[in-house]
């Protein structure tokens, strides 16, 4: 696709891109490659085919060299010299700089190559998580974190600044401003969000060496169910409020967050189907509608076991990933996590 860039920089409708350096042109063609690339593998049946966007979100733009680096300084290509606030040393040698923007500000990630030792954990414990929405996770062994609810919390401040752009003049300088404060707030929630999960997963993938965590289907979770013109849909209301909740807690990243850190500290995180462990004893096994007395409450009919219903729920995941990876229907990244599974079963706090 970069002979048709050729092309379109000498034509007089696109001349506008000749401003632009073309290395960071070419990177946008190999994203684009690649996203088409990847919704025809089979590997990864979750990848969509690539969809038009607005011109204003997800703005950014990678530099594969030509950038340099001076302490808190970085020469970028057609831009100059920019200041930027460091949070944190850079470590490696630096292969390209991605400039990004988010809301109202503009950030800079600077991707560096470094060679490291395989870690190996220090710890041999293994724990089973349960995803909620009241309590956000439930562990094996008895431990709850609250949900932090970002947007719940700031549903109405978000809900009156909206409806006060509706009144502004559409691009008028108070209409900016109220886009802005938008703006602001929408990244409050985000951040409040990932703060709460970086902090948890960190935690978590420190402590335990071995992660199961259950395999939800977060996209079937939260359809709509408003139908359509042939099946409408049942308890609209309740279920808009079910998948605003659902998508308020950040599932999906907080499960990308523990399968990455979990390997920088020579740990693993590993999805465990989550069909019937709410309805399963942990205790003897019994699986039935009825032992799910209420929302946290479980009672087996069977064997009179009490818990909690998502600790119970946590046992039973971290008793399925276990089994899985007896029975060899989950292989481990490295040999040596298999010796974990034949040491004691205590789950420490």
């Amino acid at each position: 696709m970069s002979f048709w860039l050729t092309l379109w920089k000498s034509s007089e409708e696109d001349s506008f891109l000749s401003n632009c350096p073309s290395q960071v042109l070419q990177q946008k063609l190999k994203d684009l490659e690649k996203a088409f690339k990847d919704c025809f593998d089979k590997k990864q049946p979750l990848k969509r085919i690539p969809r038009w966007r607005k011109k204003a979100i997800h703005n950014s733009f990678r530099y594969p060299q030509g950038f340099k680096i001076s302490g808190i300084r970085i020469f970028l290509p057609k831009i100059g010299w920019v200041n930027f606030f460091n949070s944190r040393g850079i470590v490696g040698i630096a292969k390209n700089v991605t400039v990004s923007k988010t809301g109202n500000n503009w950030y800079i990630s600077i991707q560096t190559e470094l060679e490291i030792e395989q870690p190996i954990h220090t710890s041999t414990s293994q724990i089973g998580i349960n995803l909620g929405i009241t309590k956000f996770t439930a562990f094996s062994n008895g431990q709850f974190y609250e949900s932090v609810k970002s947007f719940e919390k700031n549903r109405e401040k978000l809900a009156k600044a909206q409806r006060l752009l509706k009144r502004k003049k559409r691009f008028s300088q108070n209409w900016k401003r109220e886009v802005k404060k938008i703006s602001n707030i929408h990244t409050k929630i985000a951040n409040t969000r990932m703060d709460h999960l970086h902090k948890l997963s960190t935690e978590i993938c420190k402590n335990h060496a071995i992660i199961f965590v259950e395999d939800l289907k977060i996209a079937n979770m939260s359809k709509s169910a408003k139908g359509d013109l042939e099946n409408h849909g049942t308890n609209i209301k309740a279920k808009t409020g079910l998948n605003r909740s659902i998508l308020d807690q950040g599932w999906g990243e907080f499960r990308r967050q523990l399968k990455y850190k979990s390997l920088w500290v020579g740990g693993e995180t590993i999805e465990v189907r989550s069909a019937y462990t709410s309805q399963s004893c942990s205790a003897c096994g019994n699986k039935s509608k009825s032992n799910r007395i209420s929302q946290e409450r479980f009672h087996c009919q069977i064997c009179d076991y009490k818990e909690n219903a998502d600790i119970n729920a946590a046992k039973n995941i971290l008793a399925a990933g276990q089994a899985a990876i007896a029975c060899g229907e989950i292989a481990l990244v490295t040999s040596t996590k298999q010796e974990l599974l034949g040491t004691s079963n205590s789950l420490p706090a």
